[in-house]
């Protein structure tokens, strides 16, 4: 499939995804919470008919909007890439992949984008009723759009629901709703969507920090802090609770992105959960250093958390390259060496190449045999491409960094929403301004921690494109490595200059402030 594929190449193609992804990401999930804040917002306005909630709504509104369309020139740029520098991957996948995508674009990025006119410019020429409509319509739209990209990301994380095609060499959909209803899917839907739902509270609660700060549009910036803080309560005690359930799904289906997580090198029934820590810096899988230069952690809980058995064995980084211990989701089957999964991955490839030239010359019964072969090894059939069982160990130190400080920060939202909440209550919000600028300063954590949460995701299956079926050695596009290092500057530049736009268009619009000015 990939032939002599320049490492070089491998490396500048995940490291222009990675920039792609990262800047789209920094649009997307303001896009997706401000959408529900904002028809909140408007839903108060008509159910009150108060002039205020209006110019409440049109203020965040128009934030929106400036983030949405920037959000949608790097997503389009993504979905690009996937042609480009991974052609290997959508010649594999396509007729899965290409499907939820599709959806996206046909339902959700139309129906968003056919009421958003209506939001912003029908004010005046449309009933409250049906503006309101519009507005909940954008919201969505924007989250359905969410909904199918994260169905197709998920289903590179635990592909379900196809057949490989030894024909065309090509993984077919077999079973639309297990792509669409994967368990894999449904909590990363939910856990991404919650996420993003707090980071706009903290959006808001921030920038309406900053106006009572300066003293301006204070009752505005109040009934916006309390929408928010409520909203971010809410949301972020569903993110704990998605949270969970993904973690639950990592440890069923990605071991080794769960042993990246917490640094677990050796596993172990009972096996605590670490709550911080410092990894030994330049640790290897196969030395006899310590992983932690120091530790805090919680006895049995990621035994619980991962298996909902405080007993259950949690493979480590070792275990998982060596093999030979008993899975805790596979009624205790005894897992494969990664030496011996590469060996059957060999197998598996030596095997279709082998179908496909009997096909070719009509020898029906050796083809027979080779489509057997196949079969019996297929699950393994991306370690074919891999020559190390190393090969299948993350970087451990970035992964478990970054989720502990994800968890950290998730955290501390939930203890900043009800601080806020609290003060709100006994109406002594304005005049404590540290907690107003710690609000203001949680935003770009609010970033930070929704960044980190995809480091995770997506680092901590490396080297996987799908799980198990294709490395990223043999998703690239077999070109110019030099054509990629061009286009990834290019890209830095331009999503840099519009991430600097965006921010000053934006503060440019807060510091004007809300229509009516406050007091």
């Amino acid at each position: 499939m990939t032939g002599n594929i320049d490492l070089s190449l491998i490396d500048w193609s995940r490291a222009q995804f990675a920039l792609t992804a990262i800047y789209h990401w920094l649009f997307v999930p303001l896009t997706l919470g401000l959408a529900f804040i904002i028809a909140i917002m408007e839903t108060q306005y008509v159910r009150t008919g108060k002039q205020q909630w209006k110019d409440i709504t049109k203020f965040w509104m128009t934030l929106f909007g400036i983030n949405f369309v920037i959000g949608v020139a790097t997503g389009i740029i993504l979905e690009f890439e996937f042609g480009t520098n991974w052609s290997n991957y959508s010649w594999f996948v396509g007729d899965i992949f290409g499907a939820p995508l599709a959806i996206e674009g046909i339902m959700a990025f139309f129906l968003e984008s056919t009421f958003i006119a209506v939001m912003f410019f029908g004010w005046n020429k449309v009933g409250k009723k049906f503006h309101l409509f519009s507005t909940w319509m954008v919201f969505a739209g924007a989250n359905l759009s969410a909904l199918w990209i994260l169905v197709a990301n998920a289903w590179m994380q635990f592909p379900t629901g196809m057949h490989f095609n030894p024909d065309t060499a090509r993984s077919e959909m077999t079973n639309f709703w297990q792509v669409l209803f994967s368990p894999v899917a449904i909590n990363k839907f939910f856990h991404t969507v919650t996420s993003a739902y707090v980071l706009a509270a903290i959006f808001v609660i921030g920038v309406s920090s900053w106006l009572l700060l300066k003293k301006r549009s204070t009752d505005i910036a109040t009934k916006s802090i309390k929408i928010a803080s409520i909203f971010g309560l809410v949301s972020s005690l569903l993110l704990a609770w998605t949270g969970d359930g993904s973690a639950l799904q990592v440890a069923q289906k990605q071991p080794m992105k769960l042993a990246a997580m917490e640094g677990l090198y050796q596993g172990q029934k009972g096996a605590p959960l670490v709550l911080a820590g410092i990894v030994t810096p330049g640790k290897k899988w196969d030395d006899n250093q310590k992983p932690y230069v120091v530790k805090i952690e919680v006895p049995r809980l990621l035994s619980i958390l991962g298996y909902r058995n405080s007993e259950a064995f949690v493979p480590g980084v070792n275990d998982i390259i060596k093999g030979g211990y008993p899975m805790e989701n596979k009624g205790g089957e005894i897992a494969l060496p990664a030496e011996e999964k590469i060996a059957r991955g060999k197998a598996a490839i030596a095997a279709l190449g082998k179908y496909k030239n009997a096909k070719e010359t009509g020898d029906t019964l050796l083809a027979a045999q080779q489509l057997t072969i196949l079969n019996q090894n297929f699950a393994y059939f991306g370690y074919g491409y891999l020559n190390s069982p190393s090969s299948i160990i993350p970087n451990v130190p970035l992964t478990f960094y970054s989720f502990h400080i994800m968890v950290i920060l998730g955290f501390f939202f939930i203890l900043l929403f009800i601080v806020v909440l609290f003060f709100l209550q006994k109406k002594k919000l304005e005049r404590q301004r540290w907690l107003l600028w710690i609000s203001l300063l949680s935003i770009p954590l609010a970033y930070l921690a929704s960044q980190m949460g995809w480091i995770v995701a997506e680092l901590g299956r490396q080297p996987w494109t799908i799980q198990d079926l294709l490395p990223t050695m043999a998703a690239v596009s077999n070109i110019d490595a030099g054509s990629v290092q061009l286009t990834f500057w290019l890209f830095a530049v331009l999503f840099t200059t519009l991430l600097i736009a965006e921010i000053k268009i934006m503060t440019k619009q807060i510091k004007l402030g809300p229509k009516d000015g406050g007091q």
